[in-house]
């Protein structure tokens, strides 16, 4: 059974499932707009991953050449893709031990319940993961005026298998589950996936540009008064690098020049 209701994915969590029920916090914001999903379909789409990166530059609008939501690979195939690096990661950027098959089990499960439980498309959360932290359930809390731990470098969130100098080995699912829900949820700090969805559709952008709009929220705080994804703060690759990794880049040479 590949689709799977929100409901139904609960109701598996509280039914004792490996997966721990996710923290209610008043930061637990669910996407609002036309842009939120209804239900967990792991084969949401019948395109299938390519290693393959294309620059794109602009406002993140199909007209300025950007991928539509209909040419992004299918989660299964993006898993696919991704889950075949993630027993290296680790070791790969310095980050010590590497995931083990239990902990890449669990962030599946953990990306499968915040999205069921946000709206947030499920791609999109694996997309920012991979983006963030190379899906390394022990990648380091980084400071760079703002602590962002974890799978996904969330805004000074409350989980991390690696910080301060506590590493645990193995990660436990509950803060593995915890990760992913404050990087798409959000934090009593700061905005995560959801909130970022729902300000891009409030500025106006929707489907496939909404998505790399809010990518580029998440990543600096804002989008360049000019509408340009590349131009401002921050990583200026970054939503170029997201919708790369929603059609399936893992391993190619960046091609992004700015």
């Amino acid at each position: 059974m590949y689709t799977r209701s929100i409901a139904t994915i609960l109701a598996l969590a509280a039914a004792g499932s490996a997966l721990p029920l996710l923290n209610k916090r008043a930061q637990n914001v669910v996407v609002s707009g036309s842009m939120a999903v209804g239900s967990v379909n792991d084969q949401d789409s019948s395109v299938q991953a390519a290693d393959t990166y294309k620059f794109y530059s602009g406002d993140g609008s199909t007209a300025a050449g950007w991928p539509a939501i209909s040419q992004w690979a299918s989660f299964d195939s993006l898993w696919a893709a991704n889950a075949a690096v993630m027993p290296n990661v680790c070791n790969w950027n310095g980050w010590g031990v590497d995931n083990s098959q239990s902990e890449i089990d669990n962030v599946r499960a953990a990306i499968e319940a915040s999205a069921a439980a946000s709206g947030v498309d499920h791609r999109f959360i694996l997309a920012v993961m991979m983006q963030e932290s190379k899906g390394c359930v022990r990648v380091p809390t980084t400071n760079g005026g703002v602590r962002n731990p974890g799978l996904m470098q969330d805004h000074d969130g409350t989980h991390s298998c690696n910080d301060a100098g506590n590493v645990q080995n193995p990660c436990p699912a509950a803060e593995i589950n915890g990760m992913i829900q404050d990087g798409v949820g959000g934090t009593d700090a700061g905005d995560g996936l959801a909130a970022t969805i729902n300000q891009a559709e409030g500025s106006g952008k929707s489907g496939a540009q909404g998505f790399y709009t809010a990518a580029r929220i998440y990543n600096s705080g804002s989008v360049d008064p000019s509408g340009d994804l590349g131009a401002g703060g921050a990583t200026h690759c970054y939503s170029s690098d997201i919708a790369n990794r929603l059609t399936g880049w893992v391993l190619a040479a960046t091609q992004c020049t700015i």
